[in-house]
């Protein structure tokens, strides 16, 4: 028996032989975009939290990731880097909270001209959505 696997952000039903996509509608909500303190030492947890709703019609799952972003780093670093993502299965109508703890590791990058991994303080910002291009929601923090 041959199976055909679609995997596009959809729900996906396998009904003999043949694969029947449904999108689902995923809302990411921006007024519920929270984090546990604005400002952090370098020895500090993060907590990111925000809400998942599926606006569609039927049950589907939503991978959430999260990226940092350093607004001012003494080297080049990536534009954004991930550092977290949560797997979300949603009801139709259902609204889930999203919890995504960032420790101080994650903040941290490899230094060329220290030749270590080194943690800089100043302004990060927290991107969240379900892929690198589709960024939903943004907030920033600062690191001390």
């Amino acid at each position: 028996m041959e199976y055909m696997i679609v995997i596009d952000h959809s729900y996906t039903n396998i009904i003999h032989n043949h694969a029947i996509s449904t999108p689902i509608e995923i809302y990411y909500s921006d007024r519920l975009l929270e984090l546990s303190a604005d400002k952090i030492h370098k020895k500090d947890t993060l907590t990111v939290s925000f809400d998942v709703t599926n606006t569609g019609s039927r049950e589907g799952a939503e991978v959430a990731q999260l990226y940092i972003r350093d607004v001012e780093s003494s080297e080049p670093r990536p534009l954004k880097e991930l550092k977290g993502f949560s797997k979300v299965l949603v009801k139709p109508g259902e609204t889930r909270n999203v919890a995504i703890q960032i420790d101080p590791n994650a903040l941290s990058f490899f230094s060329s001209k220290k030749n270590k991994w080194i943690v800089e303080p100043g302004q990060f910002e927290i991107l969240v959505g379900s892929s690198s291009k589709d960024v939903r929601l943004k907030k920033t923090f600062m690191l001390e």
